[in-house]
Parts: structure tokens; sequence; C-alpha cells
């Protein structure tokens, strides 16, 4: 094998160009959460209930079926008016909002300013970092330095569970 030397400038310029691809592949996110900036809401009364929130395809995939979506957190877990962490079956922190008996939403609990994670305060999502505060309802930003509402994640309910679609 043959050594190579690399002058201490082609080094830096290297583990720049590197350090520049990292920092823009972790900054540029996932486009589809950016797409549905909604919360995503459901009720047991399935595709023909209107409980606002979402897009019109997203309440009728939501009521077409049992069995459709993973489990990720028993109904009677989440109290109404409050949202409750869980971690979804991808990996991602997410927050479970209960508006009412029927209606349930799902944030990523992850602030939009600088990645910390939310933590619950009744109705709303507080992040301990720099301040931000979300209404834990649909997502948008109250106050503070956030510059996006917390991208919403498909849940509905089925039966006595809340269910990822």
């Amino acid at each position: 094998m043959t050594a190579t030397s690399h002058s201490r400038r082609t080094v830096l310029a290297a583990s720049a160009a590197s350090a520049g691809a990292l920092a823009l592949a972790a900054c540029g996110g996932d486009d589809s959460s950016s797409a549905d900036s909604s919360p995503s809401r459901s009720s047991d009364g399935g595709a023909g209930s209107d409980t606002g929130g979402g897009e019109g395809g997203d309440d009728a995939s939501a009521g077409s079926g049992a069995g459709g979506g993973t489990p990720i957190a028993a109904l009677a877990d989440v109290p109404v008016g409050e949202a409750t962490g869980i971690t979804t079956p991808d990996g991602q922190e997410a927050m479970l909002f209960r508006a009412d008996e029927a209606t349930v939403a799902c944030f990523s609990a992850i602030c939009t300013h600088a990645g910390c994670s939310v933590q619950s305060e009744g109705a709303e999502l507080r992040c301990p970092c720099h301040q931000s505060v979300f209404d834990a309802a649909t997502g948008e930003v109250l106050g503070g330095p956030a510059p996006e509402p917390l991208p919403a994640i498909g849940v509905r309910i089925d039966g006595d569970q809340i269910v990822a679609e």
C-alpha cells in the first residue's frame, strides 16, 4: 500500500466540505411533513364524520376500515384537554392531544426553532430551550422564536386505541 501525503489545506478543505454536506442534510428535513401542516384528526364516526383539520383525503382514508394502522396509545391514556408524549412506531418523539371525547391530534415533539423536545402544559406545548409555545390542538406557534408550526402526524381513533396512519 502506498502512503499518500496530503497538505493541511487539502485536509481542512475536505473536512469543511464534509461538515457542510452534513449540516445541509440535517437541515433538509422531510418534505412530506411540510405538505400536511394541519392537524390530523378523526373520530369514531368514520369516513362520514367532519371533525375539522386535515385535508379531505385524510379524513376519508381514516375511516376506510378497522385494522389499518399501528396502535400508538390507549385512548384512556390521553386525558381530554391534555397532551401526552409518545414515541411513534418509526421512533419519532411526538405529542398526542385529545381535544374532546372523539378528537385527537398528534404533532412532532421537536421544536421547529432549535430542535429541543417540547413539554406538555395542558393545552399548550412549551419548548424549555427558548420558550417557544405551541397550541397542542393545532401545532400552531403561539409565541417565542419558533418559525414554523409543529409538523402534524396522522392519527385516528379506532375503538379504544389511537392509531398511527
